[in-house]
């Protein structure tokens, strides 16, 4: 690291957190109970996936409503993101985290009682909804509350969580369903939540950090009445259409949200010239590096990752015949070379940090070329799903690279950009390469034969989030103070 801040000096305003640079006490509780919330949200993003064969057989669920399980939580996710950011910054951070946490933990009995695929879909949506609320405040906490190495210590654990919810996600949604626990089933991967949700609700008020100066700001209203909209006319149309034989409303659909998202830049501007506070801010845009590396974690950690869950997950439990918990453990080597990765590169030399971003991301293509003809499962697959791993492990680079240059009053707004971007890159993943994964399997009748077509899709993904990377090499040098 280039800083030499003490790692346990904390910001200003951080309560009753002391000692959050890792050296116990109050602030280590609060850390790990901010990780903790977090690592709910993204257990429910991956501890679905090994359930959807079972769903699909006991719901009677088609292909689409089984995309519709998974991308819906992602879609409200995604949208309110940035909203939720800025209600933490309103109504303070630890009060939206309690909030976000209690709504989450309704949703998801909701999700375990939920009598019909519609009922689903309607329950996941409010689950993501609530998950917008309670994450944003992980991230604006711990850029509040730490600086220097603490910070970046702090990011790698978040990132580490990142990737243990989701291996965590798979093993635990395999064991749930085969247990069968009660008779329940698929219920009980959403079902688990609650308790877990309980315990840290009653936590909670003693050990996280109060709340500081709170910002002023508008939510823009009129800006997420237009993105809202924008996002599902653009995902719905590619996730019902090969279902419904590509209706001439899913084109007219897909015209529209094209259409939005050109109105969304003018709303945007208009807000702003009445001195108000946009979802999208040009002043956060300007801040050095965040653009690549936006688009860098839409591609990469977003897009290709969330559609390598989704087929990859559909491929073991079909052509290979894996079980939902064989179909868990087998993704224990992909996603711990990921979690790996966000806890280690920090002890690389420092003209390293960045470079690796991009090479990490052409490695991961590489290994997505590699799907198809490897596809037959065995120790040589779960090898390369590891290469897989440790190459979109970068994400915590281009997370610190991105938010280093973003001022402290400012962190809401940047690590929600961040987050919403990565969370529609994984909506827009399954939508698109999930269909094609789809499509190809049903023509071929075969899963196996969808991961060459797949393999290819998802590595021109992670080929151009390298490409994009590339842009975070040729930093000024005045933000020489991130990775």
């Amino acid at each position: 690291m280039t800083q030499t801040t003490d790692s346990s000096r904390i910001l200003p305003g951080a309560g009753t957190a002391r000692g959050t640079g890792g050296r116990g006490g109050a602030g280590g509780a609060a850390l790990a109970l901010l990780l903790l919330g977090q690592f709910m949200a993204v257990l429910d993003t991956s501890i679905v996936n090994v359930a959807l064969p079972t769903m699909r057989a006991d719901l009677g669920a088609s292909g689409s409503g089984l995309q519709l399980v998974v991308a819906g939580y992602v879609i409200a996710y995604a949208v309110l993101l940035i909203t939720g950011a800025r209600l933490g910054d309103l109504a303070g951070p630890r009060r939206m985290f309690l909030v976000g946490l209690a709504a989450f933990t309704a949703a998801s009995l909701a999700c375990g009682v939920a009598p019909s695929t519609g009922r689903l879909v309607a329950f996941r949506f409010a689950q993501g909804a609530s998950a917008a609320m309670l994450t944003p405040q992980v991230m604006s906490m711990i850029q509040r509350n730490f600086t220097g190495a603490a910070r970046a210590r702090a990011l790698g654990l978040y990132a580490a969580v990142i990737g243990g919810g989701v291996v965590v996600g798979q093993i635990a949604g395999g064991l749930l369903v085969d247990a069968d626990l009660f008779g329940l089933g698929w219920r009980a991967v959403f079902l688990v939540n609650v308790p877990i949700g309980a315990a840290v609700l009653a936590a909670g008020p003693r050990v996280l950090p109060a709340d500081g100066v709170r910002r002023g700001g508008g939510l823009d209203p009129a800006g997420l009445a237009v993105l809202t909209p924008a996002v599902l006319l653009f995902v719905v149309p590619l996730i019902l259409g090969r279902e419904l034989g590509w209706p001439l409303w899913g084109w007219f659909a897909l015209a529209a949200g094209a259409g939005l998202f050109a109105v969304f830049v003018g709303v945007e501007r208009r807000v702003v010239r009445g001195g108000g506070r946009p979802l999208v801010s040009a002043r956060v845009l300007r801040a050095p590096g965040l653009v690549p590396a936006m688009v860098t974690i839409t591609l990469g950690p977003g897009c290709s990752w969330g559609a390598f869950l989704f087929s990859t997950t559909l491929h073991l439990q079909g052509d290979l015949g894996l079980g939902p918990l064989g179909s868990g453990l087998a993704f224990v080597p992909c996603v711990g070379a990921f979690a790996l990765v966000g806890l280690t590169w920090q002890r690389t030399p420092d003209h390293w940090h960045r470079p690796l971003v991009p090479i990490g991301f052409a490695v991961a293509g590489a290994g997505y070329l590699l799907l198809g003809p490897l596809g037959g499962g065995g120790a040589v697959y779960e090898a390369l799903t590891a290469v897989i791993g440790l190459g979109l492990g970068a994400m915590p680079i281009v997370m610190t690279a991105a938010l280093a240059g973003v001022p402290p009053e400012d962190a809401a707004d940047g690590s929600g950009m961040l987050l919403t971007l990565m969370q529609l890159g994984h909506v827009v993943g399954v939508a698109t390469i999930g269909t094609l994964f789809l499509t190809l399997a049903e023509q071929g009748q075969s899963t196996r034969h969808a991961e060459y077509g797949t393999g290819w899709a998802l590595a021109a993904a992670a080929l151009l989030a390298a490409g994009s990377a590339l842009a975070l090499l040729r930093r000024p040098a005045g933000a020489r103070a991130a990775a």
